[in-house]
């Protein structure tokens, strides 16, 4: 005979029972399964909404644009006419690709673009010739504490091997962003690989030739269901410069840009396009400026400028300024919204490139502070320059 079970029993069954239906059902359930993490991906930094950077070469940049630049946008650089301060921007960019090993297509204007590789700036050895960045908030005790833990000189024979291997661990793991030492060119071996592609505009008369590279080249990054195999840099430099013979193209030129920012958007790519706004009529020049995700411009400053040496600290110090006219947003509908729009560039000790914000030279005369510190207050009635 079989055991009937208790009412009790029965009841606190089904109970459980309806509950755990109940809970599969409702819609606030947590997933069961567990969301995998991202793989690794050298060069690359996730954020947030399902977005992806690659960083532009300049730390202080990245922290300005909030991260770097976005995968699937274009960057674009107005030049100015008076200096070529629009190449730093573009060697930085390329040579933290060709770090990272990350495919790289390369467009000039010169007959030898290939020529222009020999000219990537070098990243700055994580030993001691390595510039020392606080974050923007860090307490200056932690450095000095960080300085008081460092080994005497006279002690470090007795830790060779340990020092060593150290270092070894520390130069194999790749940083997001590096400091490049723009008096030492890149190291050969990183410029000689199968993933670097260079062509002249001299070649393709109708924008045509260019446009094909392009697309072959996004081709082979392509970005299936948001997964990120690999990124890629596009580089082109003064794609409007009167050598190019593009007169009278002006229509084509914005087709062009309109159609690369079509095919970097599905792939996962950034490109960087530098172009002469000084030959651009103003109309084009507006268009243009609406078809970039990011855009940013450079601006050399007069050497002898006594008016401006009064309003400025660190003008000494300063070759140009960057303004940040647009920033990219995608998956996102809140705009980005920065606390200054020009900055300074710098040369620290002559090799690295720096960003700081402008600040107001007060009464005394006193140092303006770097970008990220409060304090920096004023204005200035120029639209060109903001405190």
């Amino acid at each position: 005979m079989a055991a009937v079970p208790r009412e009790g029993a029965g009841a606190g069954g089904v109970g459980a029972g309806v509950r755990s239906a109940t809970a599969r059902a409702s819609s606030f359930s947590r997933a069961t399964a567990a969301a995998s993490p991202k793989p690794a991906i050298p060069g690359v930094k996730h954020g947030l909404n399902g977005a992806a950077f690659v960083s532009s070469g300049i730390p202080d940049l990245d922290r300005i644009l909030g991260g770097g630049f976005q995968l699937g946008t274009v960057v674009m650089v107005m030049e100015d006419a008076e200096a070529p301060h629009h190449l730093l921007l573009l060697r930085n960019f390329m040579a933290q690709g060709l770090v990272h090993r990350h495919p790289l297509l390369f467009a000039s204007p010169s007959k030898e673009p290939r020529a222009f590789l020999g000219t990537l700036p070098s990243p700055v050895s994580g030993s001691k010739d390595e510039r020392p960045r606080m974050a923007p908030g860090l307490d200056p005790d932690a450095q000095d504490h960080d300085k008081g833990l460092r080994i005497a000189w006279q002690y470090k024979k007795y830790f060779g091997e340990q020092q060593s291997s150290g270092l070894h661990n520390r130069d194999c793991r790749q940083e997001f962003s590096n400091d490049f030492d723009l008096r030492k060119p890149l190291e050969r071996q990183l410029l000689n690989g199968q993933h670097i592609d260079c062509i002249s505009l001299l070649d393709s008369p109708n924008l045509e030739i260019l446009q094909d590279h392009c697309s072959a080249f996004l081709s082979k990054l392509p970005r299936n269901d948001g997964t990120i195999g690999c990124a890629g840099r596009l580089a082109i430099q003064s794609l409007c410069a009167p050598q190019c013979g593009y007169f009278e193209m002006d229509w084509d030129m914005a087709s062009f840009i309109r159609s690369l920012r079509a095919m970097v958007r599905s792939s996962n790519a950034v490109a960087m396009v530098t172009c002469p706004t000084s030959v651009l009529p103003p109309s084009f020049c507006k268009r243009w400026q609406h078809l970039a995700d990011t855009l940013l411009s450079v601006r050399a400053i007069p050497d002898e400028d006594k008016d401006m040496a009064k309003l400025l600290t660190g003008y000494q110090d300063m070759i140009g300024l960057l303004h940040v006219h647009k920033v990219a947003q995608l998956n996102s509908q809140v705009p980005v919204i920065l606390d200054a729009t020009t900055f300074s560039l710098k040369l620290q000790k002559r090799r690295t490139l720096v960003l700081e914000r402008l600040n107001q030279a007060p009464v005394d005369g006193s140092t303006g502070s770097p970008y990220g510190v409060p304090g920096s207050s004023g204005s200035s009635k120029c639209s060109s320059i903001d405190f």
